[in-house]
């Protein structure tokens, strides 16, 4: 104490230097993480071909082999993120086919993917785009094709309760699912009409054929937007 006043010790003389700020230093599997979500963003925006690893890696705040030792290369990196896409769209498309009626599993195959186009838009991006490591990670084609699938036995289920050729489900599987995906690569951009209006056309035109379509269709689920 000073002529009465206290003097702070805690106050920084001017030999002090401004401490740095600790950089946290990431575990292998965040900055496994943190490069997947770059890239993914990265090959949304630009496609594999204009995506460089010099890119990201400078996102990531890396140097160039990181990214390799990671991934050994751009092209696994892609791979990796391509698999994920695909393995997320077909859960939420699989485990949305819970109803019974068959029109209901329509709308509901609708929604699915639809619901993906909307939360996940760049995996969608990725997923549309012709992949240069198609051969070993599957394309869009394919994973419609296994989706195909599960809805082919439910079509034939249906075919045979009604005495139709159950051999016929698998192309039918395949005309209902390609035409949802189609529709969902053009709503992707223009977004109109809304999500519950596009659903509710698509099953109009699957379930009346163009002879029986309903001029203003309505959805029989639980699902309204």
């Amino acid at each position: 104490m000073m002529d009465g006043v206290a003097t702070d010790s805690s106050t920084p003389s001017s030999n002090d230097k401004p401490r740095r700020a600790r950089r946290t230093r990431m575990t292998g599997a965040e900055r496994r993480q943190q490069l997947l979500e770059i890239g993914r963003t990265l090959f949304a925006a630009k496609g594999f071909e204009g995506t460089s690893v010099e890119e990201i890696a400078a996102k990531a705040g890396v140097s160039k082999p990181v990214v390799y030792e990671h991934f050994g290369g751009k092209e696994g990196l892609y791979a990796v993120v391509v698999d994920r896409e695909m393995r997320r769209l077909l859960d939420m498309v699989t485990s949305s086919l819970t109803a019974g009626h068959p029109r209901e599993l329509c709308e509901q195959a609708a929604f699915a993917l639809l619901d993906y186009i909307e939360e996940y838009t760049d995996g969608f991006r990725i997923l549309v785009r012709d992949s240069p490591v198609a051969q070993s990670t599957g394309s869009f084609a394919s994973l419609i094709s296994d989706i195909a699938t599960q809805v082919e036995d439910i079509l034939g289920r249906e075919f045979k309760n009604r005495g139709f050729d159950s051999k016929l489900a698998p192309l039918y599987a395949q005309a209902l699912v390609g035409m949802v995906a189609l529709t969902g690569q053009w709503w992707l951009d223009v977004r109109k009409p809304k999500k519950a209006e596009v659903a509710a056309h698509l099953v109009n035109l699957a379930w009346h054929g163009l002879d029986g379509l309903e001029p203003k269709p309505r959805l029989m689920g639980h699902r309204k937007s």
